[in-house]
């Protein structure tokens, strides 16, 4: 990754609203919309300055309605705008789901590509904040499903700004999750100018021949923090964050797995009917005959996310991912 001189040292969440403010100066047909994303500047701030700067018809506070939200920005969309509404949690994303699923996703078939539906749903998502219930989970498996939407997760500063401009820049419709976890856990050098991150396209972020561990999101960083303790064992694990969860990028997922015969997928939600099991079946039809053992899920757990006192036991950490991880090695 090659990095200007004049990038600056930013976390994740100043990486979102670096991202909005260059697309909205670079498009005035960008907006903002969502709760409190105005005068507030958002649940996280990560709309903070863009309504003083580009003013009340482009950084639109609305009223608490899911579903009237996004059905706005669909119809902002349709007629050649692009919209990019905030849900403050993903728990909260559930009333949009029939806008999202129903309309905007197909609008482009439904129309026979008369109509496009170029917008971003961002949304903050998963757990470990120590939230009320429903504000940490990470259901992203079933909006994977649905054809005609794009589900994209980044875990660097550095992806966030070039996978956002990437998603606002796209003609179809976009779910943005954001790992919140890890909103302001680490900086990371992000360029001032414009660039995108390609939206399909896994990145191996450590090279390894025993085993090939996938993940994305915030289990990122433990995921690489266990394949590092597990070095010190004679353990070489390759991880591969996959950042788009759809489209998957199958290439990079089969290579990997040709070149290490072993896998494990690292996510916090929960294990039945996770990505985990999308990616296995995918190993399975591309490349059975290099498998040299059972792939390992290390996930979440089949229950809704607990509150305080469980949340670190719910979500995997290194010490479990090193455990899934071993498994996988030795048997």
């Amino acid at each position: 990754m090659s990095v200007e001189s004049d990038a600056e040292n930013l976390t994740l969440v100043q990486a979102v609203q670096d991202g909005l403010h260059t697309e909205m100066e670079r498009d005035d047909d960008v907006l903002v919309m969502g709760e409190d994303v105005g005068k507030n500047g958002g649940v996280f701030r990560a709309t903070e300055g863009l309504y003083d700067e580009f003013g009340e018809n482009r950084v639109i506070d609305t009223p608490l309605a899911e579903s009237g939200i996004v059905g706005t920005a669909i119809g902002m969309a349709a007629y050649g705008m692009r919209p990019v509404p905030e849900i403050q949690f993903m728990g909260f994303i559930y009333p949009a789901f029939d806008q999202i699923v129903s309309h905007a996703a197909r609008l482009r078939t439904r129309s026979r590509g008369r109509y496009t539906c170029p917008m971003v749903i961002r949304a903050p998502y998963g757990g470990g904040i120590r939230a009320p219930e429903h504000h940490s989970e990470s259901t992203e498996a079933m909006f994977v499903h649905q054809p005609g939407l794009k589900v994209v997760i980044p875990s660097t500063p550095y992806d966030t700004k070039g996978l956002l401009t990437s998603a606002i820049r796209s003609p179809d419709p976009v779910l943005f999750l954001e790992p919140k976890l890890i909103y302001r856990a680490f900086r990371e050098e992000v360029p001032a100018e414009s660039y995108e991150v390609p939206i399909g396209e896994a990145a191996v972020r450590r090279e390894g021949s025993d085993i090939s561990v996938y993940t994305w999101g915030a289990m990122t960083r433990p995921t690489l923090e266990a394949a590092e303790n597990l070095a010190s064992e004679g353990i070489d694990a390759e991880v591969v964050d996959l950042r788009t969860m759809s489209p998957l990028d199958e290439e990079t997922i089969v290579e990997s797995f040709e070149k290490t015969g072993r896998a494990a997928v690292v996510h916090e939600a929960p294990k039945t009917g996770g990505l985990g099991a999308e990616i296995t079946a995918t190993l399975q039809e591309e490349s059975l005959l290099y498998q040299e053992a059972p792939v390992e899920r290390i996930t979440g757990f089949d229950t809704p996310f607990p509150l305080y006192a469980l949340e670190d036991y719910y979500l995997p950490e290194s010490a479990r991912i090193e455990d899934g991880i071993r498994n996988a090695v030795e048997f």
